[in-house]
């Protein structure tokens, strides 16, 4: 546990159930605020737009004048919290401060969903919601480079692609705010979290006090090195992946050259992970002229482990450096200081020759097999989240194709996965189709382009009759010798196994 002593302008955690407790009574919850703005206002809020949210709480109920003293950071008449909030505990406790006959709070409360319906809050310093239009804000008395963010599209995706079995031990590691210390709370017997920022462990405490979960065993320092040579069953991070030309901000900057911040905690991941275990995170890697991002990154990946690494989005280094330019508020200052650091970032991709940035998550299970699988590709498609079971499945099936060989394949029984469907392609009119495809409707909703031998295997899958035998009665219908159609499918079989399209059953 950290004996950092907690900064003196922040909450104290220790009776948050008090303001947890009346929150909850007043339906500040991420359903009552979605019924009081309405969509609009409530998705504007994500991006940081507060001004249809601002419209819509100009009634002086309890719930808005919570919502523009926590999501607004608007100050409110004390008279209208003396019956909503234990006012005198949040005072004491630095929640909030009096401003005259006004209450202003010291902190960002943003509700939040759990995964299994739980109203939880995310506690983050005021005006950093990521996003906003002017980049992100400032606090008082605090430097922009220590400031701690809270939820933004990055948080949710990560959280929605972990992997959510039950395990003994979990690490957050660059916890920020504590959003993902907060779902392991959930399926972790033991939470660490770990920053290089000390305010950074005191908002996870908030965080996690504030929402009814157990206190995590929080430590300061960088990367694995507050955690020594403890192992993991689970170690999720949202690291501060962002390829600048320096270390400006603790939040995004992980002041290492290029990627080397996510190739390091790759590389380093199987030294800290149980046998079985996940690293999940999100990541930015360079494309480097001449090189194959996914031979690249795939190199991240340490011997013995498993890796599945999917990019996003990419983005050229003009729109990368304006994007987050634009995010550290530089598009407000004068047009020579903001050429200035444009062209600092210009001049560090020139000098390592990137010429796009990628966008993505990586998972790495470590499984000790002297054949592991690492599998990098693009999907810029949507995904049903939470996409954390496929995940998990996706590793399963590995498995399951490493220890079977050909003959053994042909031996088991297989089903077609949930919402798969048959697509036939052709010309209006037309007795054959061109190709057929099949089209899944879960995970990644993937499609894959199968001949008639694979649309007829997939179609009879049902579990009840071995592979082996579902080809010799597709031979016997086309006409084909049984024993050239053994040898030919199995490779497309494993290409419906990997993607998800039939499952192995028992």
């Amino acid at each position: 546990m950290s004996t950092q002593p907690p900064p003196q302008s922040l909450p104290a955690p220790d009776r948050a159930d008090l303001l947890r407790d009346a929150l909850r009574a007043a339906a500040f919850t991420a359903d009552g605020c979605l019924d009081l703005l309405g969509a609009t206002a409530y998705a504007a809020l994500s991006r940081a737009e507060t001004v249809p949210a601002l419209r819509a709480t100009r009634g002086g109920s309890p719930l808005e004048s919570l919502v523009r003293l926590f999501l607004l950071q608007q100050p409110v008449p004390s008279g209208l919290l003396r019956d909503v909030l234990p006012l005198d505990a949040a005072f004491e406790d630095r929640w909030l401060v009096r401003d005259g006959d006004e209450v202003r709070a010291t902190v960002d409360v943003r509700p939040y969903g759990g995964d299994g319906g739980e109203d939880w809050y995310i506690v983050s310093d005021l005006g950093c919601a990521v996003g906003g239009a002017n980049g992100i804000g400032t606090t008082p008395g605090v430097d922009r480079a220590d400031l701690v963010l809270g939820v933004g599209g990055a948080s949710t995706t990560l959280a929605g692609i972990t992997v959510r079995t039950p395990v003994a031990r979990a690490l957050d590691l660059g916890t920020g705010s504590g959003i993902q210390a907060l779902h392991a709370s959930r399926h972790a017997t033991r939470v660490t979290a770990t920053d290089l920022n000390p305010r950074a462990l005191h908002f996870t405490r908030l965080t996690l006090a504030l929402s009814g979960a157990a206190e995590p065993d929080v430590r300061q320092g960088s990367l694995f090195e507050p955690v020594g040579g403890e192992r993991y069953d689970l170690i999720v991070s949202n690291p501060p992946f962002v390829i600048s030309p320096g270390g400006r901000f603790t939040y995004r900057d992980g002041g290492m050259a290029g990627d080397d911040l996510c190739r390091t905690i790759v590389r380093q991941a199987a030294e800290h992970l149980t046998e079985g275990g996940h690293l999940q995170l999100l990541a930015n890697w360079e494309h480097i002229e001449g090189e194959d991002w996914r031979d690249r990154v795939s190199a991240w990946v340490p011997a013995g482990c498993d890796a599945w690494i999917v990019q996003r989005e990419v983005q050229d280094v003009t729109r990368y450096a304006e994007l987050w330019l634009r995010d550290g508020g530089d598009h407000l200052a004068g047009p020579e200081e903001y050429a200035a650091r444009y062209d600092a970032w210009l001049d560090a991709f020139e000098q390592r020759k990137t010429k796009a940035v990628g966008f993505g998550w990586i998972t790495v299970r470590r499984t000790g097999s002297e054949r592991p699988v690492i599998n990098a590709e693009e999907w810029p498609h949507p995904v049903e989240q939470p996409l954390g079971p496929h995940i998990a499945a996706w590793f399963g099936r590995q498995d399951f194709l490493r220890a079977h060989d050909d003959a053994a394949l042909l031996d088991e029984r297989f089903r077609l996965a949930d919402e798969v469907v048959q697509e036939q392609v052709g010309l209006p009119g037309a007795e054959d189709p061109e190709h057929v495809v099949l089209r899944a409707n879960r995970g990644m909703r993937r499609a894959t382009r199968v001949d008639t031998v694979g649309a007829g295997f997939a179609g009879v899958c049902d579990g009840t009759l071995t592979a082996g035998r579902i080809l010799d009665a597709i031979a016997q219908l086309l006409g084909e010798d049984p024993v050239v159609l053994r040898d030919r499918t199995p490779e497309a079989i494993r290409l419906l196994v990997e993607q998800g399209f039939i499952e192995p059953v028992g």
